[in-house]
């Protein structure tokens, strides 16, 4: 320019001719065919995308008015009325599009409509991934559904005509409420068993059944997988948050295994989660509402427990509006036959009769998954068929005495006996009354100590 100053009206020609290239470069890499039409109707841009979809090139159509070249176009419509348009379907020879249509305002006036279009083989193959997509998370949500299906029912259940007959009655009565449910038992009399049960019985059934070991999980990690978690609530935690157990049992049951390991800071937001039915997740400020089923489970006296200061009270009478005992193995030896005839179903073994003998006199103490141990050995070890006593864990045979009429005896002796501390136990908790300060003078009146007391309420079922 020799150094001559350049004119403003020459720059601003510059200016906007370098715009409208780079507009147009825009437009040019866009993935979609676009056509453009003034408010007179005729076409100002198309650009190559179009061109593929439709076949018509920019010589047919630039400058000219869009319905002179194609007839049954719709975007002069669009610019009449101001209305979108989504999705609409166009064939033109053997052209076979979709087109969305939009107006151009400027200032409120519109000065034109533009129209974008997507060939009709990339529309199927969205619909196709969006397909894919739907199955893959319709899959994921049954995988889910099945993680959190109870299996049992009660006509499952071993010893429903026998030794837990009336344990059975008053858990079908339990499951045609929403009450919360406490059951207690030694370790392997079958708490979850009993759980899924109610659960299925219920009016949830279908719903998820959600079990969660408190004992099995660290004390600082229980409440985020009961409560869930916001996105960067502590360190390590997931980007995307966390959504909590209570939310993934809403509209079913949580069971909560081994409550009495349960700490009595989680035991306090339980409780409040019992009375408001409400939840927080772990750094939020929100609370959600839930509809959950609690049915809980201990093989601990938490009855002691609340004496020593390690379990709410509160939390207790809440949990055990029904309270369910699932008495252990030795004390329902009328059912040990019929266990061991459902554990060898689908084997060719036979047990002989000592055999029987000798598991009917052993006491238990791992109860039904200890039977269920013992005759998986057993069969693993049988020669042929039959299955002897030798075929039997030696720790059984060891503690089953030879001659089995002393321990008949010495068990209706202990029968007897317990018997008479049931009774004595009820008479000192009527008088003293069954809150905690009655129970102090009750020990006191029985010459035990509290905690003995509490011990024999539980294992002897006493009525208070």
């Amino acid at each position: 320019m020799g150094g001559q100053p350049l004119h403003a009206a020459a720059i601003g020609a510059a200016n906007n001719a370098g715009e409208l290239e780079w507009l147009n470069a825009v437009i040019d890499s866009i993935n979609d065919g676009i056509l453009v039409i003034d408010s007179q109707e005729i076409v100002r841009l198309i650009n190559p995308e179009y061109t593929r979809i439709t076949g018509v090139s920019p010589e047919q159509i630039i400058g000219k008015p869009l319905r002179r070249v194609r007839p049954g176009a719709l975007l002069p419509e669009t610019l009449r009325d101001g209305r979108g348009r989504v999705g609409i379907y166009r064939k033109e020879g053997r052209h076979e599009y979709v087109v969305d249509m939009a107006p151009i305002v400027v200032n409120g006036v519109i000065i034109g409509a533009v129209s974008v279009c997507k060939g009709l083989t990339e529309v199927h193959k969205l619909t196709q991934e969006l397909h894919r997509s739907r199955e893959t998370i319709s899959r994921l949500e049954q995988r889910m559904d099945s993680l959190h299906q109870a299996a049992y029912r009660f006509h499952q259940i071993v010893g429903k005509d026998g030794g837990l007959r009336r344990l059975v009655q008053l858990a079908q009565k339990a499951a045609e409420s929403d009450l919360p449910v406490l059951i207690t038992g030694e370790s392997g009399t079958g708490k979850e068993l009993f759980a899924q049960s109610i659960h299925n019985e219920s009016g949830r059934a279908g719903r998820p059944f959600v079990p969660v070991n408190c004992a099995a999980i660290p004390a600082d990690l229980l409440e985020s997988e009961l409560f869930g978690y916001e996105a960067g609530s502590f360190t390590n935690a997931k980007k995307s948050g966390k959504v909590g157990l209570f939310e993934v049992a809403d509209h079913g049951t949580l069971f909560l295994d081994e409550i009495g390991d349960m700490s009595l800071d989680l035991q306090a937001k339980l409780l409040r989660v019992l009375q408001e039915q409400k939840i927080r997740r772990i750094g939020d400020t929100r609370e959600r509402s839930i509809n959950v089923r609690i049915v809980a489970a201990t093989n601990k006296d938490l009855q002691h427990l609340v004496a020593k200061g390690n379990f709410r009270e509160d939390l207790l009478y809440r949990l055990q509006v029904i309270r369910l005992h699932i008495p252990p193995l030795r004390e329902r030896r009328e059912d040990i036959i019929d266990l061991i005839d459902w554990m060898v179903k689908g084997t060719s073994c036979r047990l002989e009769e000592r055999t029987m003998q000798v598991l009917q006199q052993y006491d238990w103490p791992g109860n039904v998954r200890e039977l269920k141990n013992a005759i998986d050995y057993a069969v693993c070890m049988a020669d042929g068929s039959e299955i002897s006593v030798e075929s039997l864990p030696q720790w059984i045979v060891k503690r089953v005495p030879a001659d089995d009429q002393p321990k008949r005896q010495v068990t209706k002796l202990k029968e007897v006996l317990e018997e008479a501390e049931r009774g004595a136990i009820q008479v000192a908790i009527e008088q003293y009354g069954s809150d905690v300060e009655g129970k102090k003078k009750a020990a006191q009146a029985l010459g035990i100590s509290l905690a003995t007391l509490y011990n024999k309420i539980n294992r002897l079922q006493v009525d208070w």
